[in-house]
């Protein structure tokens, strides 16, 4: 069980370094992740990690560049929307639409991991994670119709793969279920307040009176392995 330090990432103790994979981990997932890519080159995938454990602060960085504008927000087909024209609500709202508020990203916790296929990436090709990309035509289809039929032995699955009124669909996030339901569970909304309160993050007051349901729709409405 991870403790609460560990669930908003303001420590490492629980993952593993791999600079071999440019990731770390939880010691389980990693296992999991790594019986899964040899099985997958088999069949001519090369499962890499686009992002996997990220700590607190490197969560916050990426709230505050997306509060301040100055990096992309996208609409639920992951077409760019127009900074200038969102109130603060509007603009929490499109955030948390992609991004998790930090303290609440699963990625602290090293069971997620956002995949792709190396070897599905074409010459000059900048792999951006957005929906085309996951769907029949785009670039990594096949890899996600692998994942569909294989990645549940591993013990994955996908915690956004329906629109449950929070975050939007992402294929390409993968979770390690025997570490991330119970983390799940464990990151309450009183966890989470206390870790905003301490933050120096951008929105915080805005975030704070809204807290109870940022948590329901974006914490706590995810989807469940099969086998959960």
């Amino acid at each position: 069980m991870l403790n609460e330090l560990e669930l908003t990432g303001r420590t490492r103790t629980h993952v593993v370094q791999r600079d071999e994979l440019g990731a770390a981990l939880h010691a389980s997932a990693l296992d999991a992740y790594l019986a899964m890519r040899a099985d997958a080159a088999r069949e001519g995938f090369d499962i890499a990690i686009a992002s996997a454990f990220r700590d607190f602060g490197a969560q916050q960085r990426i709230w505050d560049l997306k509060y301040r504008g100055e990096r992309a927000l996208y609409d639920a087909q992951g077409k760019p929307r127009d900074y200038a024209q969102l109130d603060e609500v509007q603009l929490v709202e499109a955030i948390l639409c992609w991004s998790a508020l930090p303290g609440a990203s699963r990625h602290h916790w090293g069971t997620e991991i956002d995949v792709y296929d190396r070897a599905a990436v074409p010459e000059g090709y900048r792999v951006r994670l957005l929906p085309e990309e996951a769907a029949p035509g785009g670039v990594f289809h096949r890899l996600h119709e692998w994942l569909d039929e294989h990645m549940a032995t591993y013990g994955f699955f996908r915690p956004y793969a329906t629109y449950r009124g929070g975050v939007l669909p992402e294929a390409w996030h993968l979770s390690y279920a025997a570490v991330s339901v119970d983390a799940t569970r464990s990151l309450t909304t009183d966890v989470l307040e206390r870790t905003v309160r301490e933050s120096t993050m951008l929105g915080k007051e805005h975030v704070l009176a809204r807290l109870a349901e940022i948590h329901a729709r974006y914490v706590a409405s995810v989807d469940e392995p099969l086998s959960a």
